[in-house]
């Protein structure tokens, strides 16, 4: 597996959120019950990235 973007999508799944639909390019927007949205790259490869969109979602968790 090259990235992170399937650890990421289960991650954000167990916490509750849910697919919304497909952004601009190769991107989607992942919505909570709580109203937060998060953006997820498909070609989510660096650490970073994800550790930013984990943070951003308001999830405890470091790749």
């Amino acid at each position: 597996m090259n990235g992170y973007e399937k650890q990421v999508k289960e991650l954000l799944l167990k916490h509750g959120y849910r697919l919304v639909r497909t952004g601009k390019g190769s991107h989607e927007i992942w919505t909570s019950e709580k109203g937060v949205s998060v953006t997820v790259n498909h070609n989510c490869k660096s650490r970073h990235t994800a550790n930013s969109i984990m943070k951003a979602a308001g999830i405890e968790y470091r790749f």
